[in-house]
């Protein structure tokens, strides 16, 4: 799954350092994620996993940082095996 999302933020989220760079837990705002290419993070979050994002996650904090992302993808997986 981190592979994946990190393949997501190198193609979609226009970042000015390398996503190789940044650990886990780095601020992936203040590596210059801007609003916008979370919104195509999110996207392309969406059609990787096969989930849709619920509005109560659809804020900073799930996407904070790689490990924020993944927390909040396995929240929406887990939820959906369990409906």
């Amino acid at each position: 799954m981190n592979e994946t999302i990190r393949a997501i933020l190198r193609k979609l989220a226009n970042l000015p350092v390398a996503v190789e760079d940044l650990t886990d837990d780095a601020d992936l705002y203040a590596a210059g994620l801007s609003s916008f290419a979370s919104v195509q993070v999110m996207l392309g979050i969406e059609e990787s996993f096969d989930i849709e994002f619920p509005d109560n996650l659809l804020n900073r904090k799930s996407f904070a940082s790689i490990q924020a992302i993944e927390a909040t993808v396995r929240q929406i997986v887990k939820a959906n095996e369990a409906a």
